[in-house]
């Protein structure tokens, strides 16, 4: 995992929101966008599609370039990827965890060596 928790938790804030959410998405498919063209795929206005953007941007997942008299938003993966591996780390974590677990609930308890059955 390359990004800190600190760096990854306004990625997966910005992630929560079904809206941003499906922002990232359409980046991701379609690639490059307008604000116009991303406010064509929702009901939203374009100030509110702009307000989600900034959110994607501060969180290091979108950034944009003017292009004439646009600006276009593209999808910047890093912060993705580093998301990706933090539940990848805590996923593996998990798994050790309740195999540890099993192992404990399914082993025999120990003989005591003055006991015989």
């Amino acid at each position: 995992m390359t990004g800190t928790l600190a760096e990854i938790g306004p990625v997966f804030a910005a992630l929560a929101d079904p809206t941003r959410l499906r922002m990232v998405i359409d980046l991701g498919d379609h690639g490059p966008r307008s604000l116009v063209r991303l406010a064509g795929t929702t009901s939203l206005t374009r100030q509110a599609v702009s307000k989600h953007l900034r959110v994607l941007e501060n969180a290091g997942l979108v950034d944009s370039a003017r292009m004439g008299r646009e600006r276009i938003w593209r999808l910047d993966a890093r912060k993705l990827g580093d998301a990706g591996s933090a539940l990848e780390l805590a996923s593996r974590r998990w798994d050790a965890a309740l195999e540890r677990l099993r192992t404990q609930v399914e082993e025999p308890p120990a003989r005591s060596e003055g006991h015989r059955p």
